[in-house]
């Protein structure tokens, strides 16, 4: 065991990464060390069937927490992106009551999981598919990567509606 995973909390989490017409799904084993993709489902604002399949995801793995994706711009600020992002994951702190939700910076995941995936073979057809549980997991996997590292969870917790909560520093 390295020093970094000592400092890793142990159990499953789920990265979401939330997209206008998709939601990307990536998870890590229990030892919360590696994020691997799971499935890319059909955003669905009206019904959240997505969310449901989420929260029985994070049931099955008996998940820890869940990491949003935040795409904040270039500039550091938040835009329509981040307030859809944002809402998301209030919905599902409140159905994940248990569950911590955390959202963390994501700025340009989309844009690396493209190019891995074509530096990989992936042809640009194929990558609609997979690209959003690419995205998922570089999110996750940034997260895991920035708690051992530092020995803190990463990013910002949310609550039920997409509000922050206030974290003291240890």
């Amino acid at each position: 065991m390295t020093a970094a995973d000592a400092r890793l909390r142990p159990g499953a989490r789920v990265g979401v990464d939330v997209g206008n017409a998709r939601v990307g799904v990536a998870a890590s084993g229990a030892a919360g060390a590696l994020a691997h993709p799971v499935r890319t489902l059909p955003r669905d604002a009206k019904d959240d069937t997505d969310v449901d399949a989420i929260v029985e995801l994070v049931r099955e793995l008996e998940a820890i927490e869940v990491v949003v994706g935040l795409p904040r711009l270039l500039s550091g600020e938040e835009g329509e992106a981040a307030r859809i992002a944002r809402d998301y994951a209030g919905r599902l702190a409140a159905r994940l009551s248990s569950v911590v939700v955390r959202m963390v910076d994501e700025r340009l995941t989309t844009v690396d999981a493209h190019r891995r995936l074509r530096d990989s073979g992936v042809p640009g057809r194929g990558q609609r598919a997979v690209v959003d549980q690419a995205a998922a997991v570089l999110i996750l996997q940034s997260a895991l990567d920035t708690e051992a590292l530092s020995g803190r969870p990463p990013g910002e917790i949310i609550m039920p509606g997409g509000k922050r909560k206030k974290e003291r520093r240890r």
